[in-house]
């Protein structure tokens, strides 16, 4: 029997206003994208809000469906943005705008880190 081992990469996305770590996770039946950024991260809706709300954490998803899936961060781009926490609604973040308007909202809320 042959077992299918789970993939996992991250590679730098550049945006205009700074550097983020974009991340895919696939597995038999499953999948999560993330780009992270020094303030938060911009999701796929398999992130609860409950619990990054509680902490005080800067996150905003985009919801794929069964027929177009968030796979790959890029895929984060243009995919309107569901919901997000208090905390990323401080950074200017709204449902209804896409991925990139939201990392790059992020990116501007944190100093660069040295």
């Amino acid at each position: 029997m042959s077992e299918a081992l789970p993939r996992t990469s991250h590679r730098e996305l550049q945006f205009d206003n700074g550097t983020a770590i974009g991340m895919s996770h696939l597995w038999v039946g499953g999948q999560y994208c993330t780009i992270l950024t020094a303030a938060g991260i911009v999701g796929c809706g398999i992130y609860d809000m409950e619990t990054p709300a509680e902490f005080d954490q800067a996150i905003a998803i985009a919801k794929g469906t069964p027929t177009n899936p968030l796979v790959e961060p890029e895929d984060l781009y243009d995919a309107k943005i569901v919901d997000c926490t208090p905390k990323a609604q401080k950074y200017g973040i709204e449902i209804g705008m896409t991925g990139r308007e939201a990392v790059e909202l992020m990116l501007k809320a944190v100093p660069s880190v040295s």
